[in-house]
């Protein structure tokens, strides 16, 4: 006899909770007694007591620095690592992957982005991050609209990622008015398995996605409590038709939403003669945006990774004539570095 779907989720969360027996301490044993830990309290999976608001200054002069999430209560530092257009979302890559993986961890970084359509990127994920659960955040995204189909990608990403779970669950690639109406219909949307998987203790926190259409994310937020949004911040964004960044951020800061950026150096193509001369001043753009507060961005190589890094722990907020005359110097170019609008 097959299950009804109510149960097969009572059943899924059971079974997760032992497969996170079986790595030895659970997830909120682990947060209980590790000081590393970044989590939040208010989680069944996160240690109790409350987290003094993070800084810029860094306890380290060799730690990146370090932001609250929103109201979300995580704090994290202010580059994640993305899953996507990387050796993470190449199967081939598997070796490349997980090094970049471990040294990431072994670097500081403490929050990892992926997706259920990144092709091997949660099953990379998943053989590196349970042994230090307690001290990472993991998000993930479905881009299922309706409620059968989003389940059935969070059962696939919670064990492809060997996790109980899932600290940020987003609705990816959010672009016309039909997707954000049917993932918000109250008995056959997304946003049903979100909530239920919220109180089963398998989601902690709900955010959307958009690279293409920033009045999409706006009217989400508008229509839905949600935690967070990932959106692209770069310095071509002023120069479009609708900014994310005019469009969005002000909303989000008005609602305490938890802001990431991607597409920070819109992949590299802002690095020319002229335009941006690297990560210090793509990741610098997209961290002094009032109401940004995190980045994820991929890394290729070790190498890139490294720098990334290296970029994050020196980060300062940027002047506004810094940040003006970035705009000025991708105002030529700012077409062909938002080629993502296109998508979707």
């Amino acid at each position: 006899m097959t299950p009804s779907p109510h149960n097969r989720r009572q059943f899924l969360a059971s079974a997760l909770g032992a497969l996170g027996g079986a790595f030895g301490m659970s997830a909120c044993q682990r947060a209980m007694t590790s000081s590393q830990a970044i989590l939040p309290s208010g989680s069944t999976a996160l240690p109790t007591e409350p987290f003094s608001p993070a800084t810029e200054a860094s306890a380290s002069l060799d730690a990146m620095p370090e932001r609250p999430l929103g109201q979300t209560g995580l704090v994290l530092p202010v580059l994640g690592l993305g899953g996507s257009a990387s050796p993470l979302s190449r199967t081939q890559d598997e070796a490349e992957a997980l090094a970049i993986i471990e040294r990431a961890l072994a670097l500081g970084v403490r929050y990892f982005d992926t997706a259920a359509n990144y092709g091997p990127s949660e099953a990379f994920l998943g053989q590196v991050l349970p042994a230090h659960r307690a001290e990472v955040a993991i998000a993930t995204k479905t881009s299922q609209r309706g409620y059968d189909g989003a389940w059935r990608d969070l059962e696939q990403s919670l064990k492809r990622l060997q996790t109980d779970r899932i600290d940020l669950w987003q609705f990816h690639a959010l672009t016309h008015a039909w997707d954000l109406d049917t993932i918000l219909q109250p008995q056959t949307g997304a946003i049903k398995a979100a909530q239920e998987a919220q109180a089963q203790g398998l989601v902690g926190h709900v955010g959307v996605t958009g690279h293409h259409n920033p009045d999409i994310i706006v009217a989400a937020l508008q229509r839905y409590p949600f935690d967070t949004a990932l959106v692209p911040i770069n310095a071509a964004d002023r120069h479009t038709q609708r900014p994310f960044i005019t469009t969005v951020l002000p909303v989000a800061q008005q609602q305490q939403v938890g802001i990431i950026a991607m597409k920070v150096p819109a992949y590299g193509r802002l690095f020319k003669p002229g335009v941006l001369s690297g990560m210090p001043e793509a990741m610098g753009y997209a961290l002094s945006q009032a109401g940004v507060h995190t980045a994820i961005i991929a890394a290729e190589t070790l190498a890139h990774l490294e720098e990334n890094v290296a970029t994050a722990r020196a980060f300062q907020s940027l002047s506004a004539e810094a940040l003006a005359d970035m705009e000025h110097r991708t105002a030529s170019v700012w077409q062909e570095n938002s080629f993502f609008r296109r998508w979707g």
